[in-house]
């Protein structure tokens, strides 16, 4: 196997088995993602097609899959709906909206996934491994990556069965049988809750370690299936603005993954599909939340409104034994006194206040300590 690092969106992964023509006919037919690749560097960059024009060998369209992809959204709905949430003190009655929002990012990932199994078998080279796919990080790729840039790391492949500290399991892994090329693919739902945190570079050397011994893997464990290529690449459901150079891919780009054009508007479909029905959930579940708290507060009403016991002033800093109405009109007779009036005789002399003004006690800011035994 070769590993080389792809630093520009186009280029082609070479094989010895094919000739140059062939190599160029491919490169301008497709995009590459982020990964290792043999002879990389010789990629024939010069040949770019637009985006428009590019065309793949296969096509799928949504008449086609529309029956299989409705019933995956189908299935992922009763999923969600059958999750029975916990009582929660803070969310209240909110627990089931709560638990339906938790719910259903977990499930747009799933959904992705089997998705993009379907819509791959438009194209027969295309294999599509879901299954006990836990890839060890064995130690020499971890601390090769820690120590070197990708790009030195072409060529080095390891044995799948050396010591390991911990495994990744990917999304997917594709092969692609007509090009010996195997793709580890990891599906996002979105990658807005990334930008601030390191766990992107953490995924990406998880899946980069992982690509090292993959050939050894697969050869191990798919019945001596073989690969020449691996390459790696994080897919943004929510289609943001792809980074190829550091592996980073928009889920609309993912025709150039598959060789088949239609999948992106598939998956597109899919996803505005899969939005209306988890729309409908969350007004249904927030229609009753709402109203139960308004039933909770009419009943609340009219237990006040029926009683006839007088109210106490809800705050009273003064801790006067009084009603509200014998506090209003205490109130309203110091209104009615002059502002002239106001002297000694109303005060009393300052020498008494002052006389009067309770001594300061003393107080401890600080940690809280654990109380004393008694």
């Amino acid at each position: 196997m070769s590993t080389n690092t792809v630093s520009i969106p186009y280029g082609e992964v070479l094989r010895s088995v094919i000739n140059t023509s062939e190599a160029v006919s491919a490169a301008a037919s497709r995009l590459r993602p982020f990964g290792f690749g043999r002879n990389a560097a010789q990629a024939v960059a010069s040949v770019h097609e637009p985006a428009v024009l590019r065309r793949h060998p296969h096509l799928v369209r949504i008449a086609d899959v529309e029956a299989d992809l409705d019933l995956l959204i189908d299935r992922a709905i009763a999923a969600i709906v059958d999750g029975e949430p916990t009582e929660d003190e803070i969310l209240g009655h909110y627990v089931n909206i709560a638990s339906l929002v938790r719910a259903v990012s977990f499930r747009e990932g799933k959904l992705l996934e089997q998705a993009v199994d379907r819509l791959a078998k438009a194209n027969p080279n295309i294999l599509v491994l879901t299954q006990s796919l836990k890839l060890p990080l064995v130690k020499a790729a971890m601390e090769a990556l820690s120590g070197n840039d990708w790009s030195s790391l072409d060529g080095v492949k390891l044995d799948c069965e050396a010591p390991a500290k911990g495994s990744y399991t990917p999304d997917l892994i594709l092969v692609n049988r007509a090009r010996h090329t195997a793709y580890i693919l990891d599906l996002k739902r979105s990658l807005a809750s990334y930008g601030d945190t390191s766990r992107l570079e953490e995924l990406k050397i998880k899946m980069m370690a992982s690509a090292m011994v993959l050939p050894d893997w697969l050869y191990k464990n798919h019945k001596r299936l073989m690969v020449d290529a691996v390459e790696v690449a994080i897919v943004d459901g929510a289609s943001r603005p792809s980074d190829h150079a550091n592996g980073v891919w928009a889920l609309s780009e993912i025709d150039d993954l598959l060789e088949i054009d239609g999948v992106a508007a598939c998956m597109a479909e899919l996803r505005l599909r899969f939005g209306r029905r988890v729309q409908q959930l969350l007004e249904v579940e927030a229609r009753k939340a709402i109203g139960v708290n308004e039933q909770v507060m009419t009943v609340a009403a009219d237990l006040v409104g029926s009683s006839s016991l007088p109210m106490r002033s809800r705050i009273n800093l003064n801790r006067l034994s009084r009603t509200f109405e014998e506090d209003q009109t205490a109130r309203s007779a110091d209104d009615d006194l002059p502002c002239d009036d106001l002297g000694d005789d109303v005060f009393g002399p300052c020498d008494e206040i002052e006389a009067d003004a309770p001594k300061p006690i003393f107080f401890r800011v600080g940690y809280a300590r654990r109380p004393a035994a008694h």
